[in-house]
């Protein structure tokens, strides 16, 4: 049985592969055609940061592989070895903490680089030193703190009931809405320094955009994504009373008025197409299937990994083989996602323009040098949002036919910066 589960991993590692090279091969090729939705000049550049992402992450498949062998073969058991512990909860809590850290430290070269190295070599990253130690402080005691009341809490009921995986899953899945429900608010007092809009004028628009889709939040904030990034975002975080709209300093600095609220209505499309119940139906659906899965292993899988069938290997399985899941269910996910985008683009072009919201994705596109074309089995593997091209061609806008100049123009003409 746990061959059946190697087998998928090892899949799942060639599958990955494949789709980096089909990547790097296809925008190699693509950069040398005639420039499209970007300048000539980020055009290059974004295609050459495209590669270099997939090239990173060829390397890190190959090593995320090792350790994958070295978990199986003996580095579970000889961790199994170390924590002597008794007690059930205390041994979970223990054992499965020390997988992660272990893991986290042996990814931590790929995110290093990433972060200090790629990203700043393509002007993104802002991020120092010193924040980034902050930064992880900050995470890794969230992390051992409610990270180990979770484990602890999953691992009684592992123990107290026979059918545990339905209940597990109910546990997680409120879990997951208490965190999407605090997000921002952790996010405010420990990450990000949210403040009121000083730009009055644009509060109010955003205002009266929200009444008129009868969207309620608890405000409109900026944060200084700046610190860290110098990418464009925006988001609708939070639910039920801690909604709210955020805005990265960097967006309100690009876009005009009017290309911020055609961002806003797209996002709002999602909401009034009700695309976050959606979402969060299929998430559910997704872990429930997990739960069922690795909730009723045999003895023999745990035999197989020299481990006993009790919470803490159950719960490190999972860590291990999820992915496997996540990666072959996510072309349905991403599907139906990119079916969603088009209503949302659809929904933000009507409630402020096409034109807006076109020349909102230009910039977007090119602040954040997002190249344009991709491979199909890579889109179809990893695109939650359409191509940038098809986008365009829904909103009614030829990529094709317009020049670098009239490109040029119709990003920076009339910005608010």
């Amino acid at each position: 049985m746990l061959e059946i589960f190697v087998i998928g991993y090892c899949l799942y590692f060639l599958f990955t592969i494949y789709t980096s090279f089909m990547q790097i091969g296809f925008v190699q090729k693509a950069k040398n055609l005639k420039p499209i939705i970007l300048e000539k000049d980020k055009y290059k550049e974004a295609a050459n940061y495209a590669i270099e992402k997939e090239k990173i992450a060829i390397i890190s498949s190959f090593y995320s592989f090792l350790i994958f062998l070295f978990w199986i073969n003996f580095g579970l058991s000889y961790l199994d070895s170390l924590v002597q512990i008794d007690t059930v909860l205390l041994k979970a809590v223990v054992f499965v903490n020390l997988f992660i850290i272990i893991n986290w430290i042996l990814g931590l070269p790929f995110e290093l680089y990433s972060t200090f190295k790629l990203d700043k070599k393509y002007g993104f990253s802002n991020m120092t030193i010193s924040l980034y130690v902050k930064d992880t402080i900050k995470t890794s005691f969230l992390f051992l703190f409610f990270g180990s009341i979770v484990i602890a809490a999953i691992s009684w009921i592992i123990n107290a009931f026979e059918s545990w995986w339905i209940w597990g899953f109910v546990f997680i899945f409120a879990v997951i809405i208490l965190i999407n429900m605090l997000y921002p608010v952790i996010r405010d007092k420990m990450y990000d320094k949210f403040d009121s809009l000083k730009d009055k004028e644009l509060e109010e628009k955003i205002e009266n955009l929200l009444d008129q889709v009868g969207f309620k939040s608890s405000g409109v904030f900026s944060v200084d994504a700046s610190k860290r990034d110098n990418r464009l975002n925006a988001y609708f975080g939070g639910l039920g009373s801690t909604k709210r709209v955020v805005l990265f300093d960097t967006l309100i600095e690009k876009l005009t008025h009017n290309e911020l609220l055609a961002v806003l209505g797209h996002e709002l499309g999602h909401f009034k197409n009700g695309d976050i119940i959606k979402n969060i139906g299929i998430m559910g659906v997704v872990m429930f299937v997990f739960f069922a899965i690795f909730g009723n292993l045999s003895d023999e899988i745990f035999l197989g990994l020299s481990l006993n069938n009790e919470a803490y290997a159950i719960i490190t399985f999972f860590l291990i083989f999820s992915p496997i899941l996540s990666f072959f269910l996510m072309p349905l996910i991403s599907f139906i996602s990119r079916h969603n985008e088009y209503a949302a683009d659809e929904f933000g072009s009507n409630l402020q323009s096409k034109k807006d919201l076109i020349n909102a994705l230009l910039k977007l596109a090119n602040e954040n040098k997002s190249f344009p074309l991709s491979h199909p089995i890579y889109i179809f593997f990893y695109y939650s949002h359409p191509p940038l091209v098809e986008r365009f061609k829904e909103l009614g806008y030829d990529v094709n036919t317009s020049s670098d100049d009239a490109l040029k123009d119709s990003i920076y003409n009339n910005a608010n910066i």
